[in-house]
């Protein structure tokens, strides 16, 4: 180092006297040499380079460094940065920021965006596959007597398509119109030498619940197909709704406060001319915490959200089965017909009985109903290699599998983020490097303590100011938004369709969603035995619940009023089905049900 000639003097002069005052004397020329104008010679080509490197300009940046009295953002000290480049680089970490929020986020939104195309596209599949094959096989067995009716089954199709999609729709009224439907086609069939009217075969249905003529099957797969589709439309519209929350709890603004702090850990040491200098970890923490306050507020409902995907998606692939309930319902309708058939007499007498003597068909001779199938070819069932058992190239256990997988990680994102982020060596200094690192002034050690999570615990966060007293509206309706959706799993979960639970509890047919256990193991005889040990009572006496009358040109089918009870059309008596088979005769005056 080459001394001034004002130097070299006082350390001559110094030498004569004492020798070990040499030592002070050339300490005392080094600390001249130290200077404040020496300091702010000194070069800025470092952050010259870095700040060309990012995309901008250096025509604004200093060659050395300068006073730091105009920064707004950085310690005032001396500096390689003019107000320009504060600003220029202010903005940087905000977007800096925003790209470490979205990639450390990618992982979920590609997640539930991939999981519910994948299994949007299974299900569908599975329902068109379901009816292809009732077709092809109702088809080959019955021939012209399925084309005929086709539109009842394609109905029930339509209905299970637009309830899958969110519709409106309630699958016990679907399910229940469909039998009624079927019923009077089936009743039709076996019956061919008779001439049924309009309002016969709706006495006929009206007394479907009463008769039984499908037997168990009809509760059997309103149980399945119900719990499967409210399941699995509910696992649906949950991905969804999990991709969505995530686009848009990921957009967010960076308000001044965050900024600043942001700009004091990442771009600050460029500044001073460190530009490889790295935020303390825990100088990181505090100010991801500070900017995403909010988001980690997100975490207990984004944690029961998650528990109540994963629970669903169990259901699935066990009791909830998509893929068997939809295989099921050929199956089980052709199950319906052929005991319907098996027992056409019996169900024939009773119906005759209840509703009346039809008219024999004209030019065919007068046939009991045990005669009537006998030239027909016998309903059947199918074996299993004629069902479909794939879909879009997949299967339900893969697809559960592959998102339980997917889900495990993503509880507690939202609380993880910061640390997510700071874990990052590219971004902050590794823990153990706690003295070789940004402190926010200088290189140090970070003293203050790391803050809790979510907008209260930043009220004492020495980096970001975070008005706790104003929570964000964006993200408190996302939480809304959450506890909705984890409430419509929860009750898929067990088998009941938020939608139409009060309908369905209050609609007294006993076929609704709500309550049921699930299991084959049912008490009594379900819900479409009738009431055989309750005495008749005058409808008069209960207003509340009027009896419900049979739209033809819709899609309701009303029932009776769920007590079993019918009026004579010219008695005008109400008469029990058990009272009308204990008589020893046959009345054939006037019908008992019509």
């Amino acid at each position: 180092m080459l001394l001034s000639p004002a130097v070299r003097m006082d350390i001559r002069l110094c030498f004569p006297r004492c020798p070990l005052l040499v030592l002070l004397c050339t300490v005392a020329a080094l600390s001249v040499s130290r200077s404040p104008a020496v300091a702010a010679g000194r070069s800025c080509a470092d952050t010259r380079q870095v700040y060309a490197e990012k995309g901008y300009g250096t025509d604004i940046a200093p060659l050395t460094q300068i006073s730091g009295e105009h920064l707004r953002l950085c310690p005032q000290d001396y500096t390689c940065c003019s107000s320009q480049m504060e600003e220029t680089l202010a903005l940087q970490s905000e977007r800096d920021f925003l790209r470490a929020v979205e990639d450390n986020s990618q992982f979920l939104l590609t997640t539930f965006t991939q999981r519910h195309r994948r299994f949007d596209e299974f299900f569908r599949e599975l329902i068109d596959l379901s009816e292809k094959s009732m077709n092809q096989m109702f088809t080959k067995t019955y021939g012209r007597l399925f084309t005929q009716n086709v539109h009842v089954f394609q109905e029930l199709f339509v209905e299970l398509r637009r309830y899958y999609s969110g519709g409106s729709v309630s699958l016990t009224e679907v399910l229940s119109d469909f039998w009624s439907r079927l019923v009077e086609r089936v009743f039709s069939l076996v019956n061919p030498q008779y001439q049924f009217s309009e309002d016969y075969l709706e006495c006929v249905s009206k007394h479907a619940e009463q008769l039984q003529p499908f037997g168990d099957v009809p509760r059997k797969l309103r149980v399945q197909v119900s719990r499967a589709f409210i399941a699995a439309r509910a696992l649906s519209q949950g991905l969804a709704t999990g991709r969505d929350i995530v686009n848009k709890a990921t957009k967010l603004t960076a308000d001044s406060e965050c900024v600043r702090g942001l700009m004091r850990q990442w771009y600050c040491p460029l500044c001073r001319g460190m530009p490889s200098m790295r935020p303390c970890h825990s100088l990181c923490l505090n100010v991801m915490k500070g900017c995403l306050a909010n988001q980690a507020d997100l975490d207990t409902e984004w944690n029961n959200f998650i528990d109540a995907l994963y629970q669903v998606s169990e259901k699935l692939e066990g009791p909830f089965n998509m893929e068997l309930a939809a295989d099921s319902i050929s199956v089980k309708v052709s199950e319906a017909i052929m005991h319907m058939q098996e027992n056409s007499v019996t169900i024939s007498t009773k119906v005759f009985q209840g509703c009346g003597s039809p008219r024999p068909t004209p030019g065919r001779s007068k046939r009991s109903p045990k005669e009537s199938g006998g030239n027909r070819r016998p309903f059947r069932t199918y074996s299993p290699e004629e069902k479909p058992t794939t879909a879009a190239g997949t299967n339900l256990d893969r697809l559960v599998t592959e998102l339980k997988e997917r889900l495990r990680p993503m509880r507690g994102f939202w609380v993880s983020l910061p640390h997510t982020i700071c874990n990052d060596e590219k971004i902050a200094a590794d823990v153990t490097n706690e003295d070789r690192c940004w402190n926010g002034q200088t290189r140090g050690r970070y003293l203050p303590d790391v803050t809790g999570d979510g907008l209260v615990s930043q009220i004492n966060n020495p980096e970001v100011e975070v008005d706790i007293a104003r929570p964000d509206v964006r993200t408190r309706q996302l939480i809304m938004e959450l506890r909705v959706v984890t409430n419509k799993l929860k009750h898929a979960h067990n088998g009941q369709d938020v939608d139409f639970m009060d309908s369905e509890e209050g609609s007294g047919s006993g076929g609704g969603d709500h309550g049921e256990r699930y299991n084959d193991d049912w008490p009594g005889y379900g819900p479409y035995s009738p009431p055989y040990n309750k005495p008749p009572r005058n409808p008069v006496s209960n207003p509340a619940k009027p009896p419900r009358v049979r739209e033809r040109n819709g899609s309701k089918w009303n029932k009776n009023n769920g007590h079993g009870r019918v009026r004579s059309a010219t008695s005008r008596l109400t008469f029990s089905l058990v009272s009308l088979l204990s008589l020893p005769f046959v009345v054939t005056v006037a019908p008992m049900w019509r």
